[in-house]
Parts: C-alpha cells; sequence; structure tokens
C-alpha cells in the first residue's frame, strides 16, 4: 500500500485533487461572499425604498396616525422627530436597535414645546415638504416584530413636513433571506464538494495510469534486458510523438551505444589477447631454449621482445584509459615548441624529418598525450616513407592545424578510415615484424578527438599519405 501511494500515478492524483479542492473552496468563498454582498445591497435597497415612500408621505402632510406603513415583519418602519422623539412605528413593532431612538412607541408632545425658539436647526435639513436628497444613512441593527427577533438593514431618511417639522424614518428590510441564501448556497457547495473532487481524483488517476503505461512497458523491457543480458534487445516506441515517445527512442539510442560498446570492448580484449599471446609465447619459448641450452640464449632477443611487450601493455593501458574518460589536468600548450622537442628527440630515424613550423599556437591539452600523438604520427610516417618525411605546424581561423606527410604507398580511399581502427593493419606481416600492432594511429586519433579535434588522412603531394590534425587553438 506504501509503495502505491508513493508512485508517480498516486502522487500526481493526490496533488491534482488537491489543487482542485483549494480552487474549489477558494472561489466557492468568492462566491458565498459576492452573494452575502449583493443580498445585503438589495436589502439596503428594499429599506432605502421604504423610508423614501413613508418620509415623502410625511412630506405631501399625511398625518402620523394615517401614515401608509409596510407590514412590520418584513419592513419595520419608525418615524422619528427632533430630540429622539418617537412619532410613528409599524404594527406589532415591539422592540428595536439600531436606529439610536430611546424607545418604540409614539410619545406624547412636549406639553411646552416652543418651535421658534430652536436655534440649533441644522442647515442641512430638507425644505418644508420636502424629502433629503442623496444616499440614505445606512445601518444594522436588530428588531423584534410580533416576538419574533430579527437582524436587519435600517435606512434612514430625513424629511420635513408642511409644518416646517424635520422627522427621521428608520425603515428595515429583513437579512434573513440574505443569509438563509447564503448558507443555502454554503451547503450546496459542501455538499457537492466530495463527488466532485472523487470524480476529479477518478479520471486523474486513470488518465495517469494511461499516460504512463509506456514507460512502465519501458521499465519493464529494460527489467528484461538486464536479466538477459541481451543489449540487442529494443524497448517499445509509443506511436504518440510527446515526451514519453522521445524518451524510449533515447534508450533505444543507449541500448545501441552500449551494444556498440560492449562489441568493441569484446573485440577489443579479443584483440590484445591474441597480440599479447605472441610476444609472451615468443618469450617463453626462448626462455626454455635458453633453460635447455645456455649458450643459445639471446639476450638481445628477448630484450626486444621484453620491449615490444611493454609498448604494447602501455598501448592498451591507454586506450583503456581513455576509453573510460580518464585524462589527466589540461594546461596551456606551445604546439610549436612541442613539436620541436618532439622531433629533437628522434635520433637515429631511417628517414629524417623536415620541419616546417609557420605559427606557434596556444592550445588547451595535455603535453605527454599531444607529444604522443606527434610521435605516433612520424611514426607511421617513417616506417612507410621513402626517402621523405615532412611535418608542418600552422594555424588557420583560430585552428593549429598539424600536417604529416610521406612519400610512400600512401594509404588507398577505401581503407582512409579503416585504418584508424585498433588492430588494424594494411600490411599485417611487415607491421608484425617492426614491431606495430596496429594501436598507433588508433591512439593518435583516440588522443585528438579528446582533445576536441579531428584527424584525417588524405593524399600526399609526392603520393604517399597525409594526415592532418586538427586542434581548437586558444
Amino acid at each position: 500500500m506504501g509503495r502505491r501511494l508513493s508512485s508517480v500515478r498516486a502522487r500526481t492524483t493526490l496533488g491534482a485533487t488537491a489543487v482542485v479542492a483549494g480552487a474549489l473552496i477558494v472561489a466557492g468563498l468568492a462566491v458565498v461572499l459576492l452573494l452575502r454582498a449583493s443580498l445585503g445591497g438589495q436589502a439596503a435597497l428594499e429599506a432605502e425604498v421604504t423610508a423614501r415612500d413613508v418620509a415623502a408621505q410625511l412630506a405631501t402632510g399625511t398625518p402620523y396616525a394615517d401614515l401608509d406603513l409596510p407590514d412590520g415583519n418584513d419592513h419595520p418602519v419608525q418615524v422619528v422627530g427632533e430630540g429622539g422623539r418617537v412619532l410613528a412605528v409599524s404594527e406589532d413593532l415591539e422592540a428595536i436597535e439600531g436606529t439610536g431612538s430611546p424607545g418604540v412607541r409614539p410619545a406624547p408632545s412636549p406639553p411646552d414645546l416652543d418651535d421658534d425658539d430652536d436655534d440649533d436647526e441644522d442647515d442641512d435639513d430638507p425644505g418644508r415638504g420636502e424629502v433629503e436628497d442623496g444616499d440614505a444613512r445606512l445601518s444594522t441593527g436588530v428588531a423584534t416584530v410580533d416576538g419574533r427577533t430579527a437582524d436587519y438593514r435600517f435606512a434612514a431618511v430625513e424629511a420635513t413636513t408642511p409644518r416646517d417639522e424635520t422627522v427621521t424614518v428608520y425603515a428595515g428590510a429583513d437579512l434573513a433571506a440574505a443569509r438563509d441564501a447564503a448558507g443555502t448556497a454554503t451547503r450546496a457547495m459542501l455538499a457537492g464538494l466530495p463527488p466532485l473532487l472523487a470524480v476529479v481524483a477518478g479520471v486523474t488517476w486513470l488518465v495517469t495510469r494511461r499516460a504512463l503505461r509506456p514507460v512502465e512497458a519501458v521499465r519493464a523491457e529494460l527489467a528484461e534486458i538486464t536479466a538477459a543480458g541481451d543489449l540487442g534487445r529494443r524497448v517499445p516506441v509509443p506511436d504518440a510523438r510527446d515526451e514519453i515517445a522521445r524518451l524510449a527512442a533515447t534508450t533505444n539510442q543507449t541500448l545501441a551505444r552500449l551494444q556498440d560498446s560492449s562489441a568493441r570492448q569484446r573485440g577489443f580484449v579479443a584483440d590484445a589477447s591474441h597480440e599479447l599471446r605472441s610476444p609472451i609465447a615468443s618469450l617463453r619459448t626462448q626462455l626454455e631454449v635458453a633453460a635447455a641450452h645456455p649458450e643459445l640464449l639471446d639476450v638481445d632477443g628477448l630484450v626486444e621482445d621484453v620491449v615490444r611487450l611493454q609498448d604494447l601493455a602501455a598501448d592498451l593501458l591507454l586506450l583503456a584509459r581513455l576509453d573510460a574518460g580518464d585524462r589527466a589536468p589540461e594546461q596551456s600548450v606551445a604546439l610549436g615548441r612541442l613539436i620541436r622537442d618532439e622531433v629533437g628527440r628522434r635520433i637515429g630515424d631511417r628517414v629524417p624529418v623536415r620541419l616546417s613550423i609557420e605559427d606557434d599556437p596556444q592550445v588547451t591539452g595535455v603535453p605527454r598525450q599531444l607529444s604522443r600523438v606527434i610521435g605516433n604520427l612520424l611514426d607511421n610516417a617513417g616506417r612507410h616513407a621513402d626517402e621523405a618525411v615532412r611535418l608542418s605546424l600552422r594555424e588557420e581561423a583560430g585552428t593549429a592545424v598539424v600536417r604529416v606527410a610521406d612519400d610512400g604507398p600512401g594509404v588507398p580511399p577505401a581503407d582512409r578510415e579503416r585504418i584508424f581502427e585498433r588492430f588494424v593493419r594494411l600490411d599485417d606481416a611487415r607491421s608484425r615484424d617492426e614491431g606495430g600492432a596496429g594501436l598507433g594511429l588508433a591512439i593518435a586519433r583516440d588522443l585528438v578527438l579528446a582533445h576536441g579535434g579531428s584527424l584525417t588522412v588524405g593524399e600526399a603531394p609526392e603520393g604517399g599519405a597525409l594526415f592532418e590534425a586538427r586542434l581548437p587553438a586558444t
């Protein structure tokens, strides 16, 4: 169960459900708040309309006892005069809070009311027989009508009677309907939320399972390939051109490269075993002969075979390190000086090297490995040259170009790529006699490629082979 909950499908379903739940809750709250605000505004409008209707009656001179007041349950009305004296109220209105009046029932007029002595008359009061303009003053309070207590939205509107008496009309609108509507909407959304989330979770689970089915197929095939060790098999690629199809295609490309690498490794091991067998067998033969007949011991031959075996082992180890991506720390190298030093060490070559250095570009690399490249190219040229080996260095468009040419038989076009393969000899008997194992050019190309360059072979002006190494200059 824990593994299923930790799967991508489970996490995606939980995440999608949580996001939808959060979005629905936020949207529901917004809807409820907007609904309550809208219904509250509607209640305030109803209260103001009622208050203005009663105020209009008072402005036209209707006596307080003859006012046409609405039903007190829905729209309780209270008319308050100057000094807070209650002048009229709706029928069955028992208590009211929120209007500022001290009582509910109409109070008798003061016995010595002197209207001429009102020095505090508000200049903003409406004129005689008029109702105040502008928005009504709104407040929220509680009223008890016929034994029922509820919340109301009150609107206050002033009016002046024809007798020049300014009164304030308070009219209320019941907020219960607005709150009931908001509560009904809230309960409806809460009741519909779980089924909706269940639908979202189910659809997400099914869609995710369908989307991840190709991934499971790739995983299962990879598991079988790993168990069987058969790198020739490939994972299925979905028909859809999506990320999973690209993943499957990349996986197949990786398997193909692993298969090629494995094949090369097996071939390398087989070739290395074959190449090592000859010098080791030769050494053993000579030692057995020397043990039986000490007078026949050929020390020079033994040393030659040991040196050949040592060189071959060093080449094999270098190729293994290159295949593993192991490289020494790089540094800036003056290629011209490096070539001069390498040529200067080659004393006693069968064919002398004619050197031509036009530029001295700087390259980034491992000096010892770059020297190995130059040495291997010169060894190959000296092995096949008749009378001349030419080495040149120049810089072309930010690239260091090293050319090694000889006047030998050259390399046929069909073999110009094959000679860079490991353990390949175009003249097998001659190369073996001279100590070559068919690794020099392969090592040279691998080293050049490791330095971000290229190594190719063509035809020299003299008719022999022309090797061209290009390295990025700094």
